[in-house]
Order: C-alpha cells, then sequence, then structure tokens
C-alpha cells in the first residue's frame, strides 16, 4: 500500500532527533505489506522508538499479550483477521493500549468504523511521516500518562478539571456544570487530541440504550460550550469532528495539526 516514502523523510527525522531527542516508546507495527513495516520500522527506530513487527493480527494479539506496548500501528486491510476485529480484540483484552488506525478508507463512515471499534485515532495512507510521527508520540504520552492517578487535575488552556471534587474551573473562575455535563467533560478532556465518535460517547456517559440518541449529545455539547467558551459559536477547545463526533483540543495548540478541512464549529 502506498505512503509517502520513509526513505524520503528519513534526513528529515534525522535533523528532528538531532534537534532534540524524542520521547521514546514501544510500537507494534501491523501491516500485511514487508516494504511499509519496513519503511516505518527504520523511521521510528531512528527517532529512538522500540519497535516490532506483525504481518497479520493473528500475530499481533499474541505479541501484545506478551509484550507491553505503548501504541500499535495497526492497518485496517488485513488478510485473515481483518485490523478492526484486531482492533476490538485489542482493545478488549488491554484496554489501556493506544491504538491508530492506519487506513487507506476515507470515508467519514469508515473512521467512524474504526473509532467505534476501539482505535484511538486514525492516519489516512499516504501519509506524510511527520504527521504519523507526532501521532504516535502524542499517543505514547498518552498511554504514559493513563499510568498516573486517574484522580489527577486536568489542566488544558485555562480549563481546569478536578475529579475527585467534581469541580470546574476557567481562569480560576467556578464553573457550575450538571452531573451528566461534568461526565462528559471529564470523558473528553481525559482523551484530549483525540476523535471521539458520537455512540462512543453516549455509550460512555449514558449507556448503550443511548447510543443513537446523537440530538440529545449536542444539546449537551451546546449547553458545555456556553459555559466553557468565550465564543461558543466558534469554539477553541470543544471541537467538532464533522459526521464523527467531537474532540477536547490538546493542551499544546501549536501541536495539532490543521482541522480547518476536518472540523467544524457548529453542530
Amino acid at each position: 500500500m502506498a505512503l509517502s516514502p520513509p526513505y524520503k523523510s528519513r534526513s528529515a527525522s534525522l535533523g528532528e532527533r538531532a534537534s532534540g531527542a524524542p520521547s521514546s516508546g514501544s510500537i507494534l507495527i501491523v501491516d500485511d505489506d514487508a516494504s511499509v513495516r519496513r519503511a516505518l520500522h527504520i523511521t521510528l527506530q531512528t527517532l529512538g522508538f522500540t519497535t516490532s513487527e506483525a504481518p497479520g493480527g493473528e500475530e499481533a494479539l499474541l505479541l501484545a499479550r506478551a509484550t507491553p506496548y505503548d501504541v500499535v500501528l495497526l492497518d485496517i486491510n488485513l488478510p485473515g483477521l481483518d485490523g478492526l476485529e484486531t482492533c476490538r480484540q485489542l482493545r478488549r483484552s488491554l484496554p489501556r493500549i493506544a491504538i491508530l488506525m492506519l487506513t487507506v478508507r476515507d470515508s467519514e463512515d469508515d473512521k467512524v468504523q474504526a473509532l467505534d471499534a476501539g482505535a484511538d485515532d486514525y492516519v489516512t495512507k499516504p501519509f506524510h511521516i511527520r504527521e504519523l510521527t507526532a501521532r504516535v508520540r502524542a499517543a505514547v504520552r498518552r498511554a504514559q500518562a493513563q499510568e498516573d492517578d486517574t484522580n489527577a487535575v486536568i489542566r488544558i488552556g485555562d480549563i481546569e478539571l478536578d475529579p475527585p471534587r467534581r469541580e470546574v474551573r476557567k481562569a480560576g473562575n467556578y464553573i457550575r456544570l450538571t452531573p451528566k455535563e461534568f461526565d462528559l467533560l471529564h470523558y473528553l478532556m481525559a482523551h484530549a487530541g483525540l476523535p471521539i465518535t458520537h455512540g462512543r460517547l453516549l455509550n460512555a456517559i449514558w449507556g448503550p440504550e443511548y447510543g443513537d440518541e446523537v440530538e440529545y449529545l449536542r444539546t449537551f455539547i451546546r449547553q458545555l460550550r456556553k459555559k466553557i467558551e468565550d465564543d461558543p459559536g466558534n469554539p477553541k477547545y470543544l471541537l467538532t469532528d464533522v459526521q464523527i463526533g467531537y474532540r477536547f483540543r490538546e493542551n499544546d495548540l501549536t501541536a495539532r495539526r490543521s482541522h480547518a478541512e476536518r472540523t467544524d464549529s457548529q453542530d
């Protein structure tokens, strides 16, 4: 499968490493194309990551259950056990592992399927290696952060969420939220930077019986934006991924790739 050749990008990657050592992490590369696995292996090892490879879903599951990986790079088109089913099984057995789906399928339905299967994010082939490595680094940071106290205060921009006290403050000022608004905000902030589908949010906050109540979710999102955004019609925190769901901005705005073509500030 085609991708922007990592061999061509390797000099840039070496330059990045020279300017500052990247965060280390362990990556499992799952792709039936040996040339893609080799290219990713070379590039990621150059950047300081430890990598392993698997040509299919069955092999990936065996490796992931035997070795603690931070991130799985998982091709959606695998022979035998396909990428979506591999993702579901990984998520069931290893709920904390970060899964980035690699896909040539660019439709919104395909992306939603990948996210609903349990993927944390997706990268569409062909991709630029800089974009992929930025996503991998972010996924490693999130995976490692999950080892910390889940009751830790989350601070993003001037929004501060305190889980034990169930309090939210903006620039030091207390924001009054209903219990469900708090739960929704907590879930989004705990997964900052990741696209979360409508179905996943509804299931996590309200339960599976609400899985199709997208308009119900939109109502809560509108209310949250009124409370946490300076301009609810042009939000900088609670962003919409068109036809997919929502994501809360990452802590460093400059770390996010441009989302102008894939997000919309309105419901």
